[in-house]
Formats: structure tokens, C-alpha cells, sequence
């Protein structure tokens, strides 16, 4: 028998195919539980508008269970000559059930259904996601509650500028993610819409139940016009890489902020030495290695965005095989992203302050603003104050007071970290995560 769907009575030249299958194979892996949930849902559909047999729907869910489990222990596999995972799974029925697996392609099309299996494949990395940003966000709220009372200087263009704190700069990365956190929920929500029943992007004759699919895959509606459904292919991952690498533009200055102030000409922090590397010719060297990486990585993923819109750049409307590209730079990520942030996470955790940087009488002209201000508050005119201070620094004679109390929103004296956690749980909770998870565990149970 044939292993390509769309295989006749002639076979493709083998250099033509390897070239138009390229790595479509290996990225399919990713892919392979979600087009079986995506296959689970269809017939279960079919059964009830009568082009599926009551007597036909539990066997081949039983056997659909059957492969996402394998799926699930990493042992799937699309065999030699199978084109691509839809086809692996039809085989594997076949096999198992005869002509009734043969069935389950009624009403959709190849093209409706990679678009569902990228849906469900990115809606679950997306929570993966979205908890390990909060995880890290946790880590770094508690970082900057531990050390909300320690000054530390502020830069600006890399000149030594005014006292910050460490609470301050944890607690800034932290906020980051807040609002890095409404990106991921956009794209979750644009991501959670059903193409299911779309077909080839005109929709099939038969009378498809797009609204049961839609209920039993836990997506919080359809993509209505069959059109869009599949101009949404490509859209979907670049909106999505868009949020992606809005968290990785937060990690990867916060990773630079950590190799620089863990330097000796720095000392701000200390990163615990197993979370460091060595030099294979200069013995006292600790290395930052793991936030250097998480930076590359971090700005790598920045460019996830341009690459797509690139490959999906000035195609009409109807699907075309440039589209299959994208899962190549799409699919990975994922994995890349989270490890940076469960490795930042890891590391913040453990990371020292030093809490007596500032015993170092170099810092002591960025209390130069604080005496500013005290003469002003004091009825000096500002500029009057200002020069007087800056004189003073010029002729060596000033004399910092270190004894400074801010109380302003969300400055050093008064983080708002409370207001930020707020922030970052009211975004959390309009996820609605445990609908999803609910209704993949109906169709699997």
C-alpha cells in the first residue's frame, strides 16, 4: 500500500522528495501526541454526524489512546518511506483496525490538520512557559524583599549616577515579566482558537460539528472562516515568537546585568561556585558561563520573530510550502526559552549580594542628589544648591551622607512589590490553563 496520502500510480523522484520533505520528519515528532488528541476529537465528531459508526468510534480510540501514550514515553517514530506524522498514525490504525482506519481523514485535510496540532502543541509550551516565567518572577520578588534595605549604586551611561538597591534591581526584572506576562497572554489567547474543520481552507460538503471539536480540544473558540483558518499559519507562530521574545529581551539584559556586577572591577554579586566554570589555564578564574549563555541564547530567540516574517513574507491568501519552513525555527524554541528560564531561576535562587558595596568611598558622589535635595527642601533655590554641591565635589570637600529615606511609589523605600505580585496574578488567572487540561484529560480517560 501506499505510504503517502496523496500517492497515485507514480512515484516522486527521490532527490524531490528529500528536498521538499527536508526535516518536516523530525519537526513532526513535536507534533505527534497533539495529532492524535486532534484526531480523538475529529471522530468522536464524525461518530455524531453519522459519517463514523458507533461501532467503529472506540476501537479507534482506543488505539488513538494507545499511540499518544507511545507518544507520550518518546517512542514513536515515523518510519522509513511514512511522509509525515499524520500519515504515521493513519498507517499505524490501518494496520491495527483495517479499512476503519482509513476513516478518520473524512472531512479535514492535511493542511486543518497540522494547523490544529500546532495550536495544541503551542498552547501546552505556552504553559510551560508562562509557569516558568512565574517561577522566576517568584524568585526574583523574594530576592528583592531579602535585600530591599541594601543600597547598591545606580548607572547611567555606565558613570556612577545615584544610590539604587538590590531590592530595586531584582524587583525591576520581576515587574518586567509582569508586563512580558501580557504578551504570552495575548498570544495564548489567539493561539487557543480552533482551525479544526477549516480542510484545505474552504471548508469540506460535510455537515462538520466545529463547535463539539472546538469543546472537546478545551480551545476557547473557533477560527471561524475557513480562510482565516488558514491564513492563520504562520501569523500565529511570528505573533507568538513576538512574546516569546519579549521575555527573552528581560533575560537577556537582566543576564548581562549579572555578568557585569558579578566581575571583580564590581563585586555587586556572587554567584555560588557550582553555577560557574573555570579556566583551563588560569587557576582563580570563575566564570559567569551560564548567564553569558542564557544572554546569547536569550538574544537569539529576538530574532525568532524576523526570521518568520521573513519566510512568510508577501504569500497570498491558501497555503504554500514555504509555511513548513517556519516549524523549523519555531518548533526548538520553545525548549530554548525554557531552559533559560529555569536555569535563571536555579541561579537567582542562590545568587549572594554584597551588602557593604558601598563602604567604598568612590561611590560616595552619587549621594551628591540627596544633598542637593536637602538644601532645597531646606529653601535654597535648586540651581543654587546644585552648584554649591557640585563646587564642593570639584575641590574634594564634599561629604557624603549615606543615611537616605525614600517614599515614593515604587522607589527603594517603598518597592510596591505587593502592587507588582498583583499585577502578575491577575494576568495568571485570566489563562484559564485548568480548562485545557481538563478536557485533554476527558478525551484521553
Amino acid at each position: 500500500m501506499s505510504n503517502k496520502l496523496w500517492e497515485k500510480n507514480f512515484e516522486v523522484n527521490k532527490e524531490i522528495e528529500r528536498f521538499t520533505v527536508g526535516r518536516d520528519r523530525e519537526m513532526d515528532l513535536y507534533l505527534a501526541k497533539y495529532d492524535v488528541l486532534g484526531s480523538m476529537a475529529h471522530i468522536t465528531m464524525l461518530e455524531s454526524i453519522g459519517l463514523l459508526g458507533s461501532d467503529e468510534l472506540q476501537p479507534l480510540l482506543t488505539e488513538l489512546k494507545a499511540i499518544y501514550h507511545t507518544c507520550e514515553k518518546g517512542e514513536f517514530v515515523i518510519e522509513d518511506g511514512v511522509e509525515d506524522v499524520h500519515s504515521q498514525v493513519e498507517l499505524m490504525l490501518t494496520r491495527k483496525l483495517g479499512d476503519m482506519g482509513k476513516k478518520i481523514h473524512s472531512g479535514r485535510s492535511r493542511n486543518d490538520q497540522v494547523l490544529v496540532d500546532l495550536k495544541l502543541f503551542t498552547r501546552h509550551e505556552l504553559i510551560d512557559v508562562v509557569e516558568g516565567v512565574k517561577v522566576l518572577f517568584d524568585e526574583l520578588i523574594q530576592k528583592s524583599n531579602q535585600y530591599k534595605d541594601v543600597l547598591m549604586p545606580g548607572y547611567t551611561h555606565l558613570q556612577i549616577a545615584m544610590p539604587s538597591s538590590f531590592g530595586l534591581w531584582f524587583g525591576a526584572y520581576a515587574e518586567s515579566l509582569a508586563d512580558d506576562m501580557l504578551f504570552l497572554l495575548a498570544a495564548y489567547r489567539m493561539t487557543n482558537r480552533n482551525p479544526l474543520g477549516s480542510a484545505a481552507g474552504y471548508g469540506p460538503s460535510f455537515p462538520l460539528d466545529r463547535t463539539m471539536t472546538t469543546q472537546l480540544l478545551g480551545f476557547d473558540s473557533m477560527d471561524y472562516n475557513v480562510v482565516y483558518a488558514q491564513m492563520g499559519r504562520g501569523k500565529m507562530e511570528r505573533n507568538v515568537a513576538f512574546a516569546m521574545a519579549t521575555v527573552a529581551g528581560t533575560l537577556a539584559k537582566m543576564a548581562y546585568d549579572a555578568c557585569l556586577f558579578n566581575c571583580q572591577n564590581f563585586q555587586f554579586v556572587k554567584l555560588p561556585k557550582e553555577c560557574t566554570t573555570g579556566s583551563s589555564i588560569m587557576p582563580h578564574k570563575k566564570n559567569p558561563d551560564v548567564f553569558e549563555l542564557i544572554r546569547a541564547k536569550s538574544n537569539k530567540l529576538q530574532s525568532l520573530p524576523q526570521q518568520i516574517m521573513l519566510i512568510m513574507n508577501n504569500l497570498p491568501v491558501g497555503y504554500f510550502r514555504d509555511l513548513q519552513i517556519i516549524k523549523e525555527v519555531f518548533l526548538p524554541a520553545f525548549d530554548e526559552l525554557k531552559d533559560c528560564l529555569q536555569m535563571a531561576a536555579y541561579i537567582i535562587n542562590k545568587m549572594a549580594v554584597n551588602e557593604h558595596i558601598l563602604d567604598n568611598p568612590m561611590y560616595d558622589p552619587m549621594f551628591s542628589v540627596e544633598e542637593v535635595n536637602r538644601l532645597a527642601a531646606n529653601g535654597m533655590p535648586f540651581r543654587d544648591a546644585y552648584k554649591k554641591v557640585g563646587l564642593e565635589i570639584e575641590s574634594g570637600q564634599f561629604h557624603a551622607d549615606k543615611n537616605i529615606h525614600h517614599t515614593h511609589e515604587g522607589s527603594m523605600g517603598n518597592l510596591c512589590n505587593d502592587k507588582i505580585e498583583a499585577l502578575m496574578n491577575q494576568t495568571m488567572a485570566e489563562f484559564g490553563f485548568d480548562r485545557v487540561r481538563k478536557a485533554e484529560a476527558q478525551l484521553l480517560k
